[in-house]
């Protein structure tokens, strides 16, 4: 199998990161008092579950797309990030979510945060 043509190197993910951490993560610990979650691991196993759901889905007739959103929790347990992955309807900016699939979440949240 051949690398996907939208792959990045190891240096550019890094980078990345980097990036990330220093233009929002001291700004986020900042407001809400300690560290927060940064990265969520989901299983080759759970992701491909929810690639075959989404495959499986009726709406089959049009290119689905997954598109990840940020979120937070807001319970007695958490108030850390997390993310969830999200059917749609279209692979462009403008597609639609398909609301008549689940979306994907409850993955392993490193803490504290691992840098890649």
């Amino acid at each position: 199998m051949s690398k996907p043509s939208n792959y990045i190197t190891v240096a550019e993910a890094r980078q990345m990161q980097d990036n990330w951490v220093a233009t929002r993560a001291v700004d986020i610990e900042q407001a809400m008092g300690s560290a927060d979650a940064r990265e969520f691991l989901f299983t080759v196993d759970e992701l491909q579950e929810f690639l075959d759901y989404i495959k499986a889905s009726p709406s089959m007739g049009t290119q689905q797309g997954v598109r990840i959103y940020f979120a937070a929790y807001d319970n007695d347990t958490s108030d850390k990030a997390t993310v969830f992955l999200a059917p749609t309807l279209g692979v462009t900016a403008s597609s639609p979510n398909n609301y008549n699939l689940k979306p994907l979440n409850k993955g392993i949240t490193g803490f504290p945060p691992t840098n890649y």
